[in-house]
């Protein structure tokens, strides 16, 4: 920062920058310092800008089980259609196919492909809530306590007496 007495651009040299340094400590030690140390801007934030949102590339930011239900969804709907399409081409070619029968031969691998999905979404549900397996292993003498605790409330005005059997 230039001090007004010195023009712009000059750089201070090694006794000027000690003397300057000295002469700003002096100053915020000084009793006539200056106390504001922080301006606080107390204008309301507008609550909509006036720029247009801008698109950005690529998915929109979603939680992983978003994602993967997505991921899911487009999988299904692209072996619904490649079937679908197969079943028309089918039946446009040959001109006398019972459309019953392509739909239970062409239909049959996507209902068994969706039945395994829906198998292996159980399973992994069932070893994530399944109790986590714990070893423990001790050295020297070991005491184990066990306190049961029974509870018993009665009355209109409920009064609870704990009995600790030991």
């Amino acid at each position: 920062m230039n001090h007004p007495d010195r023009p712009a651009g000059r750089a201070l040299s090694e006794a000027e920058a000690e003397a300057e340094a000295a002469r700003l400590i002096a100053e915020g030690y000084s009793a006539n310092a200056p106390v504001a140390t922080f301006y606080k801007d107390v204008a309301p934030v507008p609550a909509i800008g006036t720029a247009p949102p801008e698109p950005q590339p690529g998915r929109t930011a979603m939680s992983q089980r978003a994602t993967d239900a997505s991921v899911l969804m487009l999988a299904g709907a692209g072996s619904v259609s490649m079937v679908s399409v197969s079943a028309g081409i089918l039946m446009y070619l040959s001109q006398y196919a019972d459309p019953v029968v392509c739909g239970v031969v062409l239909g049959g691998p996507t209902v068994v492909v969706l039945a395994l999905c829906r198998l292996v979404r159980r399973t992994k549900e069932v070893v994530a809530a399944a109790p986590p397996v714990i070893h423990n292993h001790y050295e020297g003498t070991v005491t184990q306590n066990s306190t049961e605790i029974t509870t018993n409330t009665r009355g209109v005005i409920a009064r609870t007496r704990n009995h600790f059997d030991r």
